[in-house]
Parts: C-alpha cells; structure tokens; sequence
C-alpha cells in the first residue's frame, strides 16, 4: 500500500520530505511549525526568507537542514472560519501542491503533518477526509510520491486515519 501511517513526531521523522503545515512568512511559529523550525536551525528560516512567503493553499519547497528528512515542503492551511466550502477547498490546495512538488522533485517517501487541525481550528474528521482523499485520488494518477504517510501527533488523528484506511480496502 502507498499509505501509511505513523504516530509520533514528525520531526523525528527519516523521509526523503516532510510537509510542514507552516505560516504565511514561512519563518516559523508555533506548533509543528515551530517544532520544525527549531530542529532544522537557523538556516532554515534564513532560507525561507528568500521564498517570499507563501499564501493558502500553496506550497514552496526548502532543504531540510538539521532534520532528519531531506527536504521540507512548507504549506499554509486554512483557518477555519466561515466552515465554507473555499475553506475545504484551499485545504485539499495544501495537499495537491505538496503533491505536485513531490512529483516534480521525484520525492518517493512524502510524510504529511495534520494540516490546519490545531491552532488554526480545521475539525479532525473534515481535514483527514479531504487529505486521504485528495492524496488517494493523487496516487492512483501519479508515480511520485512512491509512499504517503500520514504522520499523526494525537490518538485521535490517528484514529480517523485508521478508519479511513480500513473503509477503503
């Protein structure tokens, strides 16, 4: 199977990338953001300065520095605000984008953070849906990413992906 998941911390994570659900100035902040960001180093943020920042639904690309995978993709989520549908669209954006990217770098082990699930409000069960998704509907498509994995910080996160998996055999 392409997808895989994994309970644990994303930074910790050996993977040719990881997708960082990152702010808008791509310099860092709170949550898996900041935690990547502390553990690649300085040279991170001071090589994400000269991407220009990154607006919703995109996604740029950065070597992964001090952290164990090779590269990082950084893209910013949707808060979810007005529980609309542009919101589920920029979200599913976050994932087609870091795809894109991955396909286009040859990327063969993608590792997804739990985008726009924390601070920034996206319900667990809505956000997992449009990732697995959108990720399925990529692979059955595209060669690259050879494997997703959906790398889950909390039981509950890690659950709903379960019962996806399982609805989908």
């Amino acid at each position: 199977m392409r997808i895989e998941l994994h309970f644990g911390d994303i930074t910790e994570y050996n993977a040719d990338c990881i997708v960082n659900a990152a702010r808008p100035s791509l310099l860092g902040g709170g949550g898996v953001d900041g935690a990547i960001h502390k553990k690649a180093g300085v040279e991170l943020s001071e090589f994400c300065k000269n991407l220009g920042g990154c607006s919703v639904g995109e996604a740029k690309i950065s070597p992964a520095f001090h952290l164990p995978c090779n590269n990082v993709i950084h893209t910013v989520g949707p808060r979810y605000l007005f529980k609309n549908e542009s919101e589920i669209q920029d979200l599913k954006n976050c994932y087609l984008n870091s795809l894109e990217i991955a396909k286009k770098n040859e990327i063969k082990t993608l590792v997804f953070s739990n985008i726009s699930t924390g601070a920034y409000g996206f319900p667990k069960d809505l956000a997992s849906t449009v990732s697995f998704e959108t990720v399925t509907s990529f692979l059955l498509e595209n060669e690259f990413p050879e494997k997703v994995i959906f790398c889950c910080y909390d039981i509950e996160n890690l659950e709903l992906y379960m019962n996806l998996i399982k609805l989908n055999r």
